[in-house]
């Protein structure tokens, strides 16, 4: 193939993806601005307004006539049918369509049925408003976009996936979005966060107006200290995603539970009885941890505007649908009133008509124009009670009054009426002066009829991030082996060199020579013999040491609370030396021991108590105290008499609670 044709066949390429990208993105996935809408909600929206009777109708005939404007096949409109109806706003719907907090799935279309709601039909339609389109066969007409008077892009939600971007954009609640909107109009600030439709509670502290994160939790209540009841969802879920997540953690050994029972209907419903040594305080903390009944949800609010796919914030939304309504309400104002004034002028022109008795001037005419003239001439008289001059159609519709009408005419009730449109065009007149108060009583009327259907489910709360490491159940036992220099959950060791863990701890290892480091669990891993400590990290922890410096060989004891680290870095607790040795290490702070020193002919008193209590914490890399001009021969742990009664702190298992050093003198 020569060069040219690979050009060629690069640029076809190029050329036909970016088409369908654009395609895909307008067309399919990410909804307009406008209305909130993407094409084949707004098809079906338009479909049913085509159809609406006032009755239910099948949803496999509302799919069918939906495909004469959708090119895309019956699946996804009965899909996106269903999620609209589930909704819960634009759509009233008869049958099974699912449930959206136990994820079952809707019955088959020929089942079920569905017409527009109340709430529809009042906002979201006016032919006069709507600008129309071929549709892809050309045999309709399709809206490009619905007159929408309320905010739906935000009241509904919405997620797609398009070529090279996503939106996903977070319900709000139907009071508040238009609340919002009065306080836009009035010049006042608001706030508006959003609102699920399966309750909960959600955290707005990183919500960046319509974007950013959310945190949403599960409603629980503790029934007893035994039981668990889950009564509301986080938003994304349902229950049968949270019970699988949550027998997912009992699994994993980070719960236990006995049983779980799902008995959600109406509302939901997840009974948790725990195991024995359990309390639900507890556990309710380890559910938020390690299962579903928390999420984070990062919101992308990305909608069509102009024809460009953009990322807006949910302030800027509300006030383009704000203009947008005041726009349509304007429109609508000044067809109505154009409306009102045709039929005062077609009022008055029959009040003349028929109380002047200009009928009869046609009595004579022999021909159809004589008398459209004769009609014209008479009318001439009366320009002045007239809106507008007399068009030709006026006279024919004038000709077509019968003459029974002419009989049974009542001039009293004429006037009357005539006096009413008069009225209704002032009123008309007066809301255009100034249109945003008629939005703001607009919006006024619409909470009052519809608010009160659609109350807050959803909780704004505050919750701080449950860590997972503070909640684990200490279900793994990790251990060391000398002899091997073996340390980790699969290395077989004796009681007194294990310890209990969680697969969030991370180990604090001591060696004889004075190094440290932190790492985390590992099912084997060596270590080497020389190790002295090993136990769970604690920032509560201290540490007492004595230990001998090989530079002057003396014995030195200092204190220490757990120290900063870097995962998997040594650091050390005294500088390096070939003699330096650890000679005893304990952790708490009721330890005493009782030391010897190498004999001397000058002293009388070879051993002294070192309650460790007496001496200061200080920093890790502290030297600490020299505890005599002679070499430390042996150490003897004391017990304190708390001790001997059990109630004192035992040390950590793994540790070396005595260390003694070679009988050599040494220096």
């Amino acid at each position: 193939m020569l060069d040219s044709d690979y050009g060629l066949l690069h640029q076809l390429f190029d050329t036909n993806f970016l088409e369908y990208t654009a395609y895909v993105v307008k067309e399919r996935a990410i909804p307009q601005l406008e209305d909130g809408l993407k094409p084949v909600q707004r098809r079906i929206m338009q479909t049913l307004w085509n159809m609406d009777d006032g009755r239910f109708h099948k949803v496999a005939n509302v799919v069918g006539e939906s495909m004469k404007l959708h090119p895309h096949g019956d699946a996804s409109i009965f899909a996106a049918l269903v999620n609209l109806a589930n909704k819960g706003y634009l759509i009233d719907q008869q049958g099974n369509f699912g449930n959206l907090l136990t994820g079952d799935s809707a019955s088959a279309a020929r089942y079920i049925e569905c017409r527009l709601s109340p709430l529809a039909l009042e906002v979201m339609f006016n032919p006069d408003l709507t600008e129309y389109v071929d549709s892809y066969d050309g045999r309709m007409r399709e809206p490009v976009t619905l007159p929408a008077k309320i905010p739906l892009l935000l009241l509904q939600g919405a997620e797609g996936i398009a070529v090279g971007m996503a939106t996903k954009i977070m319900p709000h609640n139907f009071g508040e979005l238009l609340a919002a909107q009065k306080a836009i109009l009035k010049g006042e600030q608001f706030e508006i966060y959003p609102d699920f439709y399966q309750g909960g509670l959600v955290d707005v502290s990183h919500y960046e107006r319509g974007n950013g994160r959310l945190k949403c939790r599960a409603r629980i209540e503790e029934t007893n200290d035994k039981t668990i009841t889950i009564r509301e969802l986080p938003y994304g879920t349902t229950t049968a995603s949270l019970v699988e997540s949550i027998e997912k953690a009992v699994r994993a050994g980070k719960l236990k539970i006995v049983s779980i029972n799902d008995y959600t209907a109406e509302t939901v419903e997840i009974e948790i009885k725990l195991a024995r040594g359990m309390y639900a305080r507890d556990t309710i903390s380890a559910l938020y941890a390690f299962t579903d009944c928390e999420v984070s949800i990062s919101p992308n609010l990305t909608v069509i505007r102009d024809q460009q796919p953009v990322v807006l914030g949910v302030d800027e939304v509300l006030r383009a649908n704000t203009e947008r309504l005041v726009d349509l309400l304007g429109r609508e104002l000044v067809i109505e009133r154009d409306r009102l004034r045709e039929g005062l002028h077609a009022a008055l022109l029959e009040q003349i008509f028929i109380e002047e008795r200009l009928y009869k001037q046609i009595e004579e005419c022999p021909s159809h124009e004589l008398v459209l003239a004769a009609i014209d001439a008479a009318l001439q008289p009366f320009a002045d009670r007239l809106l507008r001059p007399v068009s030709k159609e006026d006279i024919e519709r004038l000709l077509e009054i019968r003459i029974r009408r002419i009989s049974r005419y009542d001039l009293n009730k004429k006037r009357q009426e005539i006096e009413g449109i008069k009225k209704e065009t002032a009123q008309v007149e007066h809301h255009l002066q100034d249109v945003v108060k008629y939005a703001i009583a607009y919006l006024d009327r619409l909470l009052k009829k519809y608010g009160g259907l659609y109350p807050r489910r959803t909780e704004i709360a505050t919750f701080s991030e449950v860590e997972a490491k503070a909640v684990a159940l200490s279900n793994l036992t990790c251990g060391y082996d000398p002899q091997t220099g073996f340390l980790g959950y699969q290395v077989k060791a004796d009681p007194e060199r294990s310890f209990a863990c969680s697969e969030y701890d991370k180990f604090l290892l001591i060696f004889r020579d004075g190094a440290y480091k932190v790492i985390n669990g590992a099912d084997k891993l060596f270590v080497g013999p020389d190790l002295i400590h090993a136990g769970k990290d604690d920032p509560k922890l201290v540490f007492n040491i004595i230990y001998r410096d090989g530079t002057d060989n003396l014995s030195y004891v200092k204190r220490f609370p757990m120290p900063k680290f870097i995962l998997d870095k040594e650091y050390r607790l005294f500088p390096e030396h070939p003699k330096s040795r650890i000679q005893h290490l304990a952790v708490g702070e009721g330890c005493r021991v009782r030391v010897y020193f190498a004999p001397s002919a000058r002293s009388k008193v070879n051993s002294c108590e070192v309650p460790f209590k007496d001496y200061l914490v200080k920093g890790v890399t502290a030297k600490g105290r020299r505890l005599g001009s002679r070499v430390l021969r042996r150490i003897v742990p004391l017990v304190d008499r708390e001790e001997e009664t059990g109630t004192a702190p035992l040390p950590l298992p793994g540790m070396a609670p005595e260390v003694k050093p070679p009988e050599s003198s040494g220096g």
